[in-house]
């Protein structure tokens, strides 16, 4: 079942002699339970296609859907955008963005309670979260008390709590030593199959890409997908 479908996206930035075309043209899916990456060199439009993904950035035309539901058709079907985006999607950036004055148990129920979850409920599910990810003895901890990958762990926790049908990505290893990469791309992975979720990851790291289901690249303004090989590189 398709988690995400895009279909003739076109995007860009600037007008007359400094428009910036970034995508022309673009269609891709995405499947429920997969863990793809997207690929491209330094300013080619991954953050964009992200943020168009995940509603916050409007494309020029074309169409989105999420799940079953047709969010964008030239422009956003959606009345409110911020209530997609904390009901059906996840999002993990490269830094944490732990809230570094709340718990980690406080950072995790914080969005489920936003979205009317009563708190005991929200911090159960937080917990069990907690839990999977095997640092829920650091749930009365402050951020600055843990290292770079238990936040990490903790900031994908978060992206969970409300339970999305969809990931968002961006670099989320980036920060991290090499150890702690591969644990959390394979966390990632694992997800796909436990949860059902779709994944989209945003990556500069070949060596990853073995991980994942697909690998998508931007390329001449496009999407094309690349095939999945031990020795794969990234142009």
């Amino acid at each position: 079942m398709q988690a995400i479908q895009v279909h003739n996206l076109y995007k860009h930035f600037g007008k007359g002699d400094n428009i910036v075309r970034v995508f022309e043209g673009a269609s891709f899916t995405v499947q429920k339970g997969e863990l793809v990456a997207l690929v491209a060199p330094s300013g080619a439009g991954k953050t964009t296609l992200l943020m168009m993904l995940g509603c916050v950035i409007e494309p020029d035309s074309g169409q989105i859907w999420l799940g079953e539901e047709k969010v964008y058709d030239n422009h956003w079907l959606i009345k409110d955008p911020r209530a997609l985006r904390r009901k059906k999607i996840g999002f993990i950036f490269q830094a944490h963005y732990l809230i570094p004055f709340l718990t980690i148990l406080e950072n995790v129920t914080m969005l489920p309670i936003i979205n009317g979850v009563p708190k005991k409920e929200a911090s159960k599910r937080a917990m069990e979260l907690l839990e999977y990810f095997e640092i829920a003895d650091k749930a009365n901890e402050m951020p600055a008390h843990l290292s770079g990958g238990q936040n990490q762990r903790a900031a994908i926790a978060r992206a969970l709590a409300n339970d999305p049908q969809i990931i968002l990505a961006d670099e989320p290893t980036a920060a991290l030593d090499r150890k702690r990469t591969i644990d959390v791309v394979k966390m990632l992975k694992k997800l796909t199959t436990d949860k059902n979720v779709a994944i989209v990851m945003v990556t500069h790291d070949e060596s990853l890409l073995p991980f994942c289901d697909r690998v998508l690249s931007i390329e001449n303004k496009k999407i094309i997908e690349k095939p999945v090989t031990p020795d794969m590189h990234i142009i």
